[in-house]
């Protein structure tokens, strides 16, 4: 998922950089769903009857129940992956939290205004568009506001972001491990009434692989049997795409080769179903969308969306809330200024944290994600290799991290069972000379103009003009800084006459593969038009691999992109969030920062700042 607010993140790195304790301690790994084991269903709220075809097995948590640590591994269902590459390590710095530490509040905290309204909560994110077609979106703002409106065969667990069955009641695998036979649960419907269907799963992600569509995700698909072949339009008839419904209630789909991280993939909104009528609909702006999900929309206007529960909805007993606003914010101060009024109980968006008035919800943990730049190759000379890596090590990485709270040497944050992986952090000027003078560029002579494209950010101002001064003084190459409005920078990010740019990617899944997928030659997200052989290599080698076999050769295949000079990482960006966890249930800090709406509720008492409430 691509964020927006890198340049916020940096700024509110600096800012805690100094407050002790301030940022929570990333989630230990838990376990996923077993394939062919029955999925276990999420327990009702108390008070309520579960659901007509879900298993008795209770969830690590429910509404309105806190659980006082972390759930253990016995609490969750058993994993789907050996290795279960998804526990967040902290990497090797003086500056690493230590674990068990949770978000202090910096200086004071005053009280805001109670609760109005239990059964409703208003949630603040930045303003820009929301694409409501998820097969055509790609920001994090959207993905949370997915976990309300679809659903696909697996969720994201509230805590350790592992699997949770949610639309499939059961599953099961072949003995070659390459076929997966889903079983849809009889219970769920769209909020319109109409059963879920299995054709609902394989119509929308043949849709999504069309060819015409480009879909950002496409390339997510291509472990399926057919997929790649389908999207780029090497085949052109869908039933050789290794997807069908055999029955209204059974889904199989083909793999290339096994993937035990599949179901931790599909937990991804990019794997929900489409309800028949919303198919052919190429604006889902005009009205609501028929969703599957907890929630549905009510009202759609320039300034928010109202979303109301779906009473049809297959755990409906687990939803505590009845109504959620989600309200734009022009800036960071109309942000600051919802959650000072007590209007909105979760920012999620930028915010000025100096103009806070409670600042005790400020919750700021490790992500798996990174901030970082790249270099276009879509054109010679910067299509070279020798050319790139000439301009990664004549970089000062020193200065260029300078002021991070987790600066990043990798793209890839640490996870458990990824082996370490040689990162960029050397300067050598005469080597880039060098490289130059061999690709046939001495002292950067016959080179054109390097365009660095930039948004308004001090940050990203500092930082591009360490790389200009640095390749034109050290180099010889001339350097523009080009700066563009943050709401057309991305898609400029798709155009041929820039250079160098930026990113910020939160992983939609625990694992290399998300981020390592988008430097594909032919994956819609692959903005610096990365093409080279040997990572295409070693990547489809990964696709027949599994366990730590595949882990290798996936960190091979990152350190030919270090190598190479794709891509100059920065920093390992922290989720910045402010909520209060002390009255909002079922909110928790965790590697991908998705927060699925459906485990939300209000405590029945929420503690004045500094006081501690016990139990017994």
């Amino acid at each position: 998922m691509l964020t927006k607010c890198g340049a916020v993140l940096v700024v509110l790195c600096l800012f805690f950089a100094g407050v002790p304790g301030a940022f929570a301690q990333p989630m230990q790994d838990q376990s996923g769903p077993q394939p062919g084991q029955t999925a276990p269903a999420a327990s009702p709220a108390p008070g309520t009857a579960p659901a007509a075809d879900a298993p008795a097995s209770p969830a690590p948590e429910s509404p309105g129940q806190r659980p006082l640590a972390p759930p253990s591994a016995a609490d969750a269902p058993a994993s789907p992956s050996p290795e279960s590459p998804g526990q967040l390590v902290p990497p090797p710095t003086a500056e690493t939290p230590v674990p068990g530490e949770v978000p202090t509040a910096p200086d004071f905290a005053e009280s805001r205004p109670q609760i109005a309204n239990r059964e409703e909560l208003t949630i603040v994110i930045s303003r820009d568009e929301v694409e409501l077609d998820f097969r055509k979106s790609y920001l994090a703002s959207e993905a949370q506001l997915f976990t309300a409106l679809y659903e696909g065969l697996f969720s994201y667990h509230p805590y350790t972001m592992e699997p949770v069955p949610a639309a499939a009641s059961a599953w099961e695998v072949s003995e070659d491990k390459k076929e997966w036979t889903f079983t849809i649960r009889e219970t769920a419907r769209f909020w319109n009434g109409d059963p879920l269907r299995a054709e609902d799963f394989r119509a929308a992600w043949i849709s999504l692989l069309d060819p015409k569509r480009q879909s950002p995700y496409s390339s997510l698909f291509d472990i399926i049997e057919g997929a790649r072949d389908y999207r780029l339009g090497n085949i052109s008839d869908p039933a050789e795409v290794g997807i069908s419904a055999p029955e209204p209630r059974k889904l199989v789909v083909k793999l290339n080769s096994p993937a035990s991280f599949f179901p931790s993939m599909l937990c991804h909104h990019s794997f929900s179903p489409i309800h028949s009528a919303m198919l052919e609909n190429e604006d889902w702006s005009r009205f609501p969308p028929v969703s599957n999900g907890p929630f549905y929309i009510l009202e759609n206007t320039e300034d928010s969306i109202v979303l109301t529960r779906n009473e049809l909805y297959w755990d409906v007993g687990r939803v505590a809330l009845k109504k959620i606003v989600v309200k734009y914010s022009e800036d960071a101060d109309e942000a600051s200024a919802f959650w000072n009024s007590g209007e909105a109980r979760w920012i999620a968006g930028d915010v000025n944290m100096e103009t806070l008035t409670d600042r005790s919800g400020i919750v700021v943990n490790p992500m798996f994600a990174t901030h970082y730049y790249f270099i276009r190759s879509s054109l010679k000379p910067w299509s070279d290799p020798r050319v790139r890596r000439a301009l990664a090590i004549a970089l000062p990485w020193e200065q260029v991290r300078q002021g991070h709270f987790l600066p990043a040497k990798t793209l890839i944050y640490p996870i458990s069972g990824y082996p370490e992986v040689e990162g960029l952090d050397t300067t050598d000027i005469d080597e880039a000379k060098r490289l130059l003078s061999e690709a046939g560029y001495p002292d950067g002579m016959g080179l054109p103009q390097l365009v660095i494209r930039l948004t308004p950010s001090p940050e990203a101002a500092r930082i591009g003009g360490l790389m200009a001064s640095t390749w034109k003084d050290e180099l010889g190459i001339q350097v523009k800084v080009e700066v563009v409005p943050y709401r057309r920078y991305f898609e400029t990010l798709k155009e041929d006459n820039y250079q160098v740019g930026f990113s910020t990617w939160i992983g939609d899944f625990p694992d290399p593969y998300t981020f390592l997928q988008m430097w594909r030659r032919d994956s819609n997200l692959n903005d610096a038009r990365y093409d080279d052989a040997d990572y295409e290599d070693l990547m489809e080698k990964s696709m027949s691999e599994d366990g730590t076999a595949r882990l290798e050769t996936l960190a091979a295949a990152e350190k030919l992109l270090l190598s190479r000079g794709a891509v100059l990482p920065i920093s390992f960006s922290p989720a910045v969030n402010v909520v209060d966890t002390d009255e909002l249930e079922g909110w928790f800090p965790n590697a991908l920062d998705i927060h699925p709406v459906k485990y939300f509720s209000f405590k029945a008492f929420r503690p004045l700042p500094g006081v501690t409430m016990l139990t017994h």
